[in-house]
């Protein structure tokens, strides 16, 4: 059973910038916080704030905007770093920690015992400052299952609130993350994050497994932002709990649309343009046959209204469509025609839009409706 009470904690302010060639500005961190904050996201991961500079003063910035959102900034296993998210005013650390031999060897020379023993010196640390302490397991779906497990348990009883289940390079499937997260989740008092990469597309899925297994907190980024092929994206998660599940959040989704537009435009990378939610032709339809649906019923083609995400249902004029969208546009505009008439128009629609490789706008296919109209004069 799913539970209804998922928390999402939005990173894309940090994991979300960590894509390649992404640098958010101090007045774009707080422009996309207060409206992650306005749309209800319950908590930002702001950034890492033992960078100094701009980081810094960005995350204590955001700190002095006193958001409805629970702010946590992200740390190494580093006392140091800790002492950074403080001195920002951050009451809440997220503490990373290697778990896989393969990240183990890298950071702690193949010493798990070494990387325990700071994990518990960090988290004493934190929770004798009074601050919220998150533990997240980097490179999770890659670990020894029995050390994961270790590592997850002696975090909670060293005073860890909540653990992060992360597959760092997205080597999971759905199957695999319910039952490692399962496997967590039946031993853990603490709630389980879900921290998923999409290097074989599989993010969003692998979330919502991790949701189904038991965990009770999603990680995501704006328009799936992030390293390589990003993280789970904010608005494919939320959209699927709440269409595929029945679970509402609180979440005001009728601002997706603008808020993928300010990350984008901040990252200077848009999203593709069949991106699930918020890409440009998600509600736009061509094809005759579906277009024929649409006109008579929307839920014959379309999973939820557009409206519901701060959309427009849009239809295109090209190769694919048929008479029933010629004959409706037309009307829309005043034009009657016949269907003999439609017919030789959709015809050269057709013909111009294979050529540009695109669609026709409104205006031009007024134009081809005259002058069919004008073959049909007798002479």
């Amino acid at each position: 059973m799913i539970d209804n009470n998922i928390w999402i904690n939005d990173t894309t302010l940090r994991d979300g910038e960590q894509a390649a060639g992404v640098a958010f500005s101090v007045a774009e961190k707080l422009a996309i916080a207060q409206l992650l904050d306005q749309v209800g996201i319950p908590e930002l991961e702001v950034g890492i704030p033992v960078m100094g500079g701009d980081e810094a003063e960005a995350i204590q910035a955001l700190v002095a905007l006193d958001l409805n959102a629970q702010l946590i900034g992200w740390n190494r296993c580093k006392i140091a770093d800790l002492e950074a998210s403080r001195a920002c005013g951050l009451r809440r650390v997220h503490i990373s920690v290697p778990v896989s031999d393969v990240q183990i060897a890298v950071k702690f020379h193949h010493n798990r015992w070494a990387m325990l023993m700071e994990l518990k010196t960090c988290i004493e640390f934190a929770k004798s400052h009074g601050l919220f302490v998150a533990v997240g397991g980097e490179d999770s779906s890659r670990a020894d299952p029995e050390f994961l497990l270790e590592v997850a348990r002696s975090a909670q009883s060293w005073g860890a609130e909540r653990f992060r289940f992360c597959d760092t390079v997205g080597k999971l499937d759905p199957f695999s993350t319910y039952a490692q997260v399962q496997r967590l989740t039946a031993v853990l008092d603490i709630p389980v994050e879900m921290h998923t990469h999409n290097d074989l597309g599989m993010a969003t899925a692998n979330a919502l497994a991790g949701v189904k297994a038991g965990a009770r907190s999603v990680n995501t980024t704006v328009n799936g932002l992030g390293e390589r092929a990003g993280n789970a994206a904010l608005e494919e998660v939320v959209m699927a709990l709440k269409e595929v599940y029945g679970i509402k959040l609180g979440i005001h989704t009728q601002r997706f649309g603008e808020l993928s537009h300010i990350v984008a435009q901040a990252a200077n990378c848009p999203p593709f343009f069949c991106k699930p939610v918020v890409g440009a032709n998600i509600f736009s339809h061509e094809s005759g046959i579906h277009v024929h649906g649409i006109l008579s019923n929307a839920d014959t083609y379309e999973p939820y209204p557009p409206e519901r995400v701060g959309r427009q249902r849009q239809f295109v004029i090209g190769k694919h469509s048929g008479t029933h969208l010629i004959v409706y546009l037309l009307q829309q505009v005043g034009i009657p025609v016949t269907r003999a008439q439609a017919q030789e128009i959709l015809a050269i629609v057709r013909h111009r839009a294979t050529e540009r490789k695109g669609g026709l706008s409104v205006a031009e296919l007024i134009d081809i409706s005259q002058m069919v109209a004008l073959r049909s004069v007798p002479q």
